[in-house]
């Protein structure tokens, strides 16, 4: 029997809830530490102290278990004023992993470029709200970011335990056996069935199961009849959906044969003098700027001339009834790249020298291969270029990129017998195809202008004094 004395009690007193009992003398219970108080309201109003268990202790309380991670929503970017929406490609990240501010999370392709969504903040990716292969528009919340900061102890906590571990593991491995040597055991004959053997490699001709041949690209069946038989190959077919790039491309060049009035006009070129001119300078070009002096470059220069002289084939038709003409040179080149056809634009070709274009179109080609052109590299172009002689092609008739009057395509160099001053020699020979809107342009003008295109070139030094 406890004294009736109250006990010195030394802690905190926390008061837990009333506890629901049969008993209506019960008016409330108290816990100092590991003692529980229960006040009864007898006659003798005595106390009873009834220790509790250690698992009955209250729980300490924690400010950390009230912190909620504030989350932000991360949205579609603004993309370009022409384009409104694209397709979610790649996550580069997933749930669950961290990221830093500006770091790519994922990829949005559109009809023109590709656009980067980065993170607004540093944190971990909480959910994301869009599939990939999803069309989305600009503004719309695609990943759901959570803004707490990596716990730094959480990392401290795990290393340790990690390297006890390993040191552990490694103790283990290294201490030397100390148990007791043991004699072998007589062997029993065992009458286990031996290991079976590797199948042998299926014999060309032979029947046998589909599993037999792995890796056959058809399956091949035979149906015999009573007086013939007949194969039925079944060939391997794959289907992958079609890139919005190169659906756009292929939009545009329909539409394009669908509005101009195509024609094209032909022509060929000694490129003796050129090759020389490219052979001597290559490597001081290479040196000093730091680029390689192609083709390109004279080509480009030479159709600057020439649309100077001829600015028809620079012009535009807008609205089916206004003639645009322009006193600047944009010059669209055609590259390829794994997901289409793209034009990125070299701007005021026209005040450029050789070098100079060599170098823009170098700049240009790196970024389109890179993924890396914008909208302003891509709008615009007053006239295109195509070079489709660094595949090997002889001979070609482009594909106006409209609102453009005009492409110029250029082919591969080949030697081949020309009479030069009545006499036959063997010269590197180019042919040149321009095809033209003949709704603005005549054949006059179109064949003027592949006429100055090879003087300039056969002549490169006549290019000088222009």
């Amino acid at each position: 029997m406890l004294s009736r004395t109250t006990p010195r009690l030394r802690g905190p007193i926390t008061r837990i809830p009333r506890a629901i009992s049969t008993t209506p003398t019960v008016h409330s219970i108290h816990t100092y530490n590991a003692l529980r108080i229960i006040s009864r309201t007898t006659a003798a109003s005595q106390k009873s102290w009834i220790p509790i268990q250690p698992s009955q202790q209250p729980r300490a309380f924690s400010a950390s278990a009230l912190r909620t991670a504030e989350t932000r929503v991360i949205n579609v970017p603004a993309m370009a004023e022409s384009i409104s929406e694209g397709v979610l490609t790649t996550f580069h990240k997933q749930v669950g992993d961290y990221v830093e501010q500006d770091e790519e999370i994922a990829s949005i392709e559109t009809d023109k470029i590709d656009v980067a969504i980065n993170a607004s903040d540093s944190g971990t990716i909480a959910k994301l709200l869009v599939n990939e292969g999803d069309t989305v528009t600009v503004g719309q919340a695609v990943i759901e970011l959570s803004l707490e900061k990596r716990d730094a102890s959480q990392s401290a906590e795990v290393q340790p335990a990690t390297e006890a571990k390993e040191s552990k593991d490694g103790q283990s491995a290294t201490q030397p056996m100390s148990q007791p040597e043991t004699k072998p055991k007589p062997k029993k004959e065992s009458t286990a069935a031996p290991a079976p053997s590797k199948p042998a490699a299926p014999v060309a001709g032979a029947q046998g199961p589909v599993s037999a041949y792995k890796g056959s690209r058809a399956e091949r069946r035979v149906y015999k009849f009573a007086n013939f038989a007949f194969v039925d190959e079944i060939l391997n077919v794959m289907q992958e959906r079609m890139a919005r790039m190169r659906l756009r491309t292929a939009e545009r060049l329909k539409q394009s044969q669908n509005t101009a009035a195509f024609l094209t006009t032909f022509n060929e070129v000694d490129m003796s003098k050129v090759m020389e001119f490219r052979a001597q300078n290559k490597d001081t070009v290479l040196q000093k700027h730091g680029v390689k002096l192609g083709f390109m470059g004279p080509v480009a220069r030479a159709s600057a001339l020439a649309l100077k002289e001829i600015p028809a084939i620079n012009a535009s038709i807008e609205n089916d009834d206004t003639i645009v003409f322009r006193d600047y040179i944009d010059l669209s080149v055609a590259v390829a790249t794994p997901k289409g056809l793209v034009t990125p634009v070299l701007r005021n070709m026209e005040r450029l020298s050789v070098v100079g274009i060599e170098k823009g179109i170098a700049e240009l080609g790196k970024k389109a291969r890179d993924g890396k052109l914008t909208m302003d590299d891509l709008s615009g172009g007053s006239f295109t270029i195509s070079n489709s002689g660094i595949w090997g092609s002889l001979f070609g008739t482009p594909i106006i990129n409209v609102p453009q009057t005009a492409v110029l395509g250029i082919y591969g160099i080949q030697e081949r017998p020309v009479a030069v001053k009545g006499q036959v020699e063997i010269r590197p020979m180019m042919y040149t195809a321009l095809t033209y809107d003949h709704r603005l342009v005549d054949g006059r003008e179109a064949v003027t202008f592949l006429t100055l295109v090879k003087k300039y070139l056969e002549d490169p030094a006549s290019m000088l004094i222009e």
